[in-house]
């Protein structure tokens, strides 16, 4: 994601963002022939055609109202996974805080020290939570998990999560266990339990929805046919500006396919949240604060804080 910095206004009109990269070729093309069919109009008298401004008016309002109701729909699924990720970190912190206090022998001293297998347990737990989110990241960017789960679990752990299909679910199945080991210790009452549970069933329902997002995008049928109407409508665009700007065609071409394309880019760039486009969610960072958090709760030393790279952070 591209943090904010304090950039002059004529640097960010100028310098900034993302768009240009992508669409300079595109631009440049559509400029390109609207520079040869401005020549051979002006040189060659027969070619003197022109369909006028009109259809290109008529057919640019619905344009844009389609274009904006497609960049919409993609910032409402990258909002939806920021808003998820939000919640994950507030879980995971609550979870720890409930391992943390929730968790002690029941029937004993109020004052006793907790058992040593059972700091054992919470520490288990606090590092499954942590190893979760990078877990997930990595889940829904398809890479490799576990050189960050080996930073985290032992190697027990990790061996034992190789088998499985989707780590993230692995991590709760195994959050889930050392709960119902604690419960039959006598570790935890029954009444927490049912707490600790619904942060389980909270981490789940935030995956589903992360999975969901990712699994079903904007329909291809509804994306192909914007892409094909933007580039129509600026390939003949010059049909409708020669009798009106005369030598500025290309100029103007150039403006407006800028504006058009760089708007189709948009929702090609936010629509999959998750992956590691410039303006993608910052899913490492995300992780690397729950780490941050968990770990100084158990006393733990936690890691110096992720730096953004070129202002962009991943």
């Amino acid at each position: 994601m591209w943090v904010g910095q304090n950039r002059s206004w004529v640097r960010t009109v100028l310098l900034d963002g993302f768009a240009l990269p992508q669409i300079w070729g595109r631009t440049l093309a559509v400029t390109a022939l609207s520079i040869g069919m401005t020549v051979l109009y002006e040189v060659v008298p027969p070619l003197h055609y022109s369909v006028t401004i009109a259809p290109f008016t008529i057919i640019g309002l619905p344009l844009g109202v389609f274009l904006g109701f497609r960049n919409n729909s993609a910032y409402d699924r990258f909002w939806e996974g920021r808003k998820l990720w939000g919640a994950l970190v507030n879980t995971s912190r609550s979870l720890t805080r409930q391992v943390l206090t929730m968790m002690h022998p029941i029937g004993g001293p109020p004052d006793a020290p907790k058992p040593l297998e059972l700091s054992k347990l919470e520490l288990s737990m606090v590092h499954l939570v942590i190893a979760f989110a990078y877990a997930l990241r990595d889940h829904l960017r398809e890479t490799d998990p576990f050189e960050a789960l080996a930073k985290t679990l032992p190697d027990e752990d990790v061996q034992r999560l190789r088998g499985e299909m989707n780590v993230p679910l692995g991590i709760l199945q195994r959050l889930g266990e050392h709960l119902s080991t604690a419960y039959r210790m006598r570790w935890v009452h029954a009444q927490h339990v049912s707490v600790m549970e619904s942060s389980l069933v909270s981490l789940t329902d935030i995956q589903g929805a992360c999975e969901r997002i990712k699994s079903t995008p904007v329909p291809y049928s509804y994306t192909v046919l914007m892409h094909r109407i933007v580039a129509l409508y600026c390939g003949l665009l010059p049909f409708g500006l020669f009798e009106t700007v005369d030598w500025a065609t290309p100029l103007v071409v150039l403006a407006i396919s800028y504006c058009m394309f760089a708007l189709d880019a948009v929702g090609d760039e936010i629509e999959q949240p998750f992956g590691l486009d410039m303006n993608d969610l910052p899913l490492s960072a995300i992780a690397h604060t729950i780490e941050r958090n968990l770990r100084h709760r158990i006393g733990e030393p936690g890691p110096a804080s992720i730096a953004p790279v070129r202002g962009v952070l991943s």
